[in-house]
């Protein structure tokens, strides 16, 4: 028998585990340290004997520093558990440097304390089996300390009248995750089991006889039960605390949640816990009444939150995020009170608030991303919380129908389901799902319900970047976005003034969250190279590291901030709705062309994700502006996004639609029937020095946008420098909010063959010294059938244009231009100082279609001004007859339209002057209710930091 087959001896004897620990540094024989336990035994010592231990490790020692903030010092320190070789060599070696592992199995029937280091060597905790935590006993894990599960029967049970106290820090997070994750291989959900935590709070389960409560939890062994008649029951703490890959599938429909709370009690102290990737719900709520602050849920394959039976908790600060990338996943919030017996109390009732929910494009058969769906006879209190996701998500908001009736539904008519500051922001046309009977007859027309509380809104246009926080134009962080109502319901909830999970400023997930600056194992390793799919070229600039991009990208591909990326011809994201992928762009990132010949094609049912920042925008530009040379338009070619909208070039047979789109090769064809089709995001992307001419009239646009969706997310960019136009779109649906063209030498903005999109917030500024510019829109439905359907209708709010002195015979710089039957509603205009005619509609023969339709108020500008030296063209007929006079249509249409002398009547260089009163958008999901007219404001000037060529 070894030495260190004497294990866990009560720290309350201290000369005892004196004796204990000199015995083991200098006995040669087993018999002294079975004679030490013997004693031990008849004093009354408190002492724990586990199974035999391999210990060939012995003391050695490790010349590491503490990596870890236990007593990391003595060597005479007594590890809980068993150690293990075996693991300890595997660890160790997968993350280069030594690590004790120790095996923690079984039953812990007395105190005892995890630390994250001893004896200057990091520890880490094999969880075996079902490690359960007996009553009367409490465990505490020491800040960042890692424990870990090898397969699904590994996991953690606090059991009724037992603790935990695991309270980690910002800096040194608590990280329960896999062996897999721990020694750096492939990760995913269902690796390990999880964490339950059982209490004595009620549950409507339990028995209504006054008998005792013990009611089994799902997902683990028998007599791991919960329940009681204590709300405020106390089961320890959890803080900062991260827990990966969990979720293990005991049975069909029978898997461990990330961290299970059956019957847990609102003592127990909750803060700072992220559950990611797991296989099974994030945390799910058996009655009791835990509350929870600073929660974030990640990529969870089933429920994100799910409660049951009772629960009367309160959550504040609540960050949902779906798996990116069409991961596995299904409702942020599934919520039930009783199955066969709904109304049945204590009924379910919790209070939410300060919510962020972003669901994904996961969608099958079975199961898809989806919202809050209410259940069950489930009540619930839900403030200041916002639900978003793409076009592909299923219903963001739903209540449960029935046959005949719903509690669910009573519970909302009669105020016990409660929604204030609530914003539904999903751009699947399905921001709500109605309750019906089984006759398919509607129990509740659930957008007029929610709609009927003023403090609710219906917004796809909430400004939140990919990690879901809202840029300071958002209306989740205006000064009215939230209202402290959830402090009215009790004193737990901080008080607060905007609607989500964040506010912005204070990023409450940065350095511990896993995803988010924490929660991992390790440092993970500074990328070196060039990813998978480029390869390495000569630096560009003669020392960073500059990767080829070539071909057709046929597999997701992620471009990392830290290199530069050199665009080698026509490079095309997926083949045409075959081959998908996603192109990943890191904030930062700067990729360039170094001919007319090299540009990017996204193709129909692929994707970019290009998501910059304000202080790291994403740079497309010219290998003349990486080496520091001369820049000018056209040294490159552009960026061409091609979705499945609707253009009205598409057949009008019903056949399949695939238009050939001007400027790039064969085969880059657009259009479709799907007007919510999503081709990925562009925020904070800036493009320059494109727009190379292929060939007479047929260059390439900074950005062409192709039979685009809605569902596609556009959200500050620039186009600087084109050599055609800044941007133009055929077709499609697609919406952009704060755009800046600037010094592009065609047409700023450019739209065609029935697009149909929204715009806010568009700055266009023609060249500085009178260089080359025409029109700063320009803007057709068809040529040879003007009237053609879907008819080109567009709707513009914010826009400043600043023309220029460009005059030439072929062209000059001019205002707006509308033609070929197309429509548009344009509102809260700024033009000024163009060479030529600042508002033109299109004449005709005998007749022009697009000025027949603006005399019939079908087009319309309002709230606007022109300070130019010709403000208004007429359209007329070929004998010069007027079809339309111009200015009297303009000012006679809307009484806050007018004209003003020049330029310094109307803008401060870009900001906006006039005083006149903006349109009032209430209502409308995309459009902001602005407090000028034109782009930009002085008091916010959204162009500062990111922006290239302004003064």
């Amino acid at each position: 028998m070894q030495l260190n087959k004497l294990f866990k001896v009560s720290a309350t004897n201290t000369a005892i585990n004196t004796a204990i620990a000199s015995a083991k540094k200098t006995a040669k024989h087993t018999t002294l340290v079975g004679a030490l336990a013997l004693g031990l035994t008849a004093c009354g010592g408190d002492i724990n004997l586990s199974s035999d231990v391999d210990n060939s490790v012995g003391d050695t020692v490790i010349n590491n520093p503490d990596t870890g903030t236990g007593n990391g010092g003595g060597s005479d320190v007594e590890l809980p558990g068993k150690s293990s070789t075996a693991l300890s060599n595997e660890v160790s070696a997968a993350l280069g440097f030594d690590v004790q592992v120790q095996i923690m199995d079984g039953q812990i029937t007395e105190d005892i304390t995890l630390t994250a280091s001893a004896d200057g060597k990091k520890v880490m905790y094999a969880i075996s089996g079902a490690l359960e935590v007996m009553a009367g006993a409490t465990l505490t894990i020491e800040p960042n300390s890692v424990l870990f599960g090898q397969s699904g029967n590994d996991y953690l049970v606090v059991h009724r009248d037992a603790k935990i106290m695991a309270e980690g820090s910002k800096t040194k997070p608590i990280i329960f995750t896999s062996v897999q994750d721990v020694k750096g291989e492939a990760t995913s959900a269902g690796q390990w089991g999880g964490m339950v935590i059982l209490g004595n709070a009620p549950s409507n389960k339990c028995p209504t006889d006054g008998s005792a409560c013990a009611l089994q939890v799902e997902g683990v062994a028998e007599g791991a039960v919960f329940g009681g008649t204590d709300w405020d029951d106390n089961s320890g703490a959890l803080k900062y605390v991260v827990v990966k890959y969990a979720g293990y599938e005991i049975a069909p429909d029978n898997e461990l949640n990330g961290i299970t709370f059956g019957g847990v009690g609102s003592q127990t102290m909750l803060d700072y816990i992220q559950v990611h990737s797991n296989a099974d719900d994030g945390v799910e709520f058996f009655g009791g009444a835990a509350s929870i602050k600073h929660l974030v849920l990640t990529a969870n394959q089933d429920d994100s939150v799910d409660w049951d039976n009772g629960y009367r908790g309160m959550l504040q600060h609540v960050y949902i995020e779906h798996a990116k990338n069409a991961g596995e996943a299904n409702r942020a919030i599934e919520a039930d009170n009783d199955g066969s017996s709904p109304a049945k109390e204590p009924q379910s009732n919790p209070t939410i608030s300060n919510m962020t929910i972003i669901g994904n494009n996961f969608d099958t058969p079975d199961k898809a991303s989806e919202g809050i769906y209410l259940r069950e006879g489930t009540a619930a209190k839900i403030f200041n919380t916002v639900v978003t996701g793409p076009s592909e998500m299923g219903e963001c908001l739903e209540f449960e129908g029935g046959d005949t009736s719903s509690v669910t539904v009573d519970n909302a008519t009669s105020g016990k389901i409660v929604m204030q500051n609530v914003v539904m922001a999903c751009n699947n046309g399905e921001n709500f799902k109605n309750a019906k009977a089984a006759d398919g007859s509607v129990l509740l027309d659930l957008a007029t319900w929610f709609s009927d509380e003023t403090s609710n809104s219906v917004s796809n246009s909430v400004l939140i970047d990919e990690a879901g926080v809202p840029d300071s134009n958002s209306p989740l962080i205006a000064a009215d976005a939230g209202q402290n109502v959830a402090n009215t319901q009790d004193a737990w909830f901080d008080s607060v003034d905007y609607v989500g999970a964040l506010d912005g400023s204070n990023d409450w997930r940065d350095g511990w969250a896993f995803g988010f600056g924490g929660g991992v194992v390790t440092a993970a390793a500074e990328s070196e190279g060039c990813p998978t799919g480029t390869t390495s070229i000569t630096p560009a600039d003669g020392v960073t590291t500059t990767c080829q991009i070539s071909g057709r990208i046929v597999e997701n591909l992620t471009l990392t901030a830290n290199n530069l990326y050199a665009l080698n011809g026509p490079v095309f994201v997926g083949d045409d709705k075959a081959s998908s992928a996603t192109l990943t762009i890191e904030a930062g990132t700067t990729i360039f062309g170094r001919s007319g010949g090299d540009y990017l094609v996204v193709s129909r049912d692929s994707k970019i994700e290009a998501n910059g920042s304000a202080s790291a925008p994403i740079t497309f530009t010219s290998s003349e502006d990486i080496s520091g040379l001369e820049t000018s338009a056209g040294q490159w070619g552009g960026i061409v996004i091609l979705g499945n909208a609707k253009s009205n070039k598409c057949p009008s047979d019903g056949s399949d639609c695939a238009l050939q789109v001007e400027g790039v090769e064969e085969g880059a064809v657009f259009g479709g029937t799907d007007d919510t089709d999503s081709s990925g995001t562009l925020r904070y992307v800036v493009v320059k020095h494109a727009g190379y001419e292929i060939a007479p009239d047929n260059e390439l646009n900074g950005i062409t946008f192709g039979g685009v969706g809605s569902g596609t997310k556009v959200e500050y960019i620039q186009v600087h420098e084109n050599a055609d136009d800044g941007v133009e779109f055929f077709g499609g649906t697609v919406n952009l909010k704060y755009v800046v063209l600037t010094g592009n030498k065609d047409d700023s903005v450019d739209w065609d063959n029935g697009y149909r999109g929204n715009m806010q917030y568009v700055l266009v500024k023609h060249a500085d010294n009178d260089g080359e510019a025409n029109r700063a829109i320009e803007a057709d439905n068809d040529g040879s059938s003007p009237a053609k359907e879907p008819q080109s209708n567009p709707t513009i709010a914010n826009m400043t244009i600043i023309g220029n002195g460009f005059d030439t015979a072929d062209k000059d710089s001019e205002g707006i231009y509308l033609r070929e039957g197309t429509k548009a509603q344009l509102h809260n205009f700024v033009v000024t100082n163009a060479a030529g005619e600042c508002f033109e509609i299109e004449g005709g023969d005998t007749s022009s279609v697009t000025a027949s339709q603006a005399l019939a108020g079908e087009t319309v500008i309002s709230n606007s001004v022109f300070a130019c030296s010709e403000n208004f063209k007429d359209a007329k007929a070929t004998d010069g007859t007027v079809l339309l006079n111009a200015q009297d249509w303009v000012l006679n249409q809307n009484t806050a339209n007018s004209t003003a002398t020049g330029m310094s009547d109307v803008l401060e260089g870009i900001f906006t002057l006039d005083t006149t009163t903006a349109k009032d958008f209430s209502g409308n999901a995309f459009f902001d209710n602005a407090s000028h007219i034109g782009a930009v404001s002085k008091s916010n000037d959204w162009t500062a930091n990111w922006t290239v060529g302004l003064k």
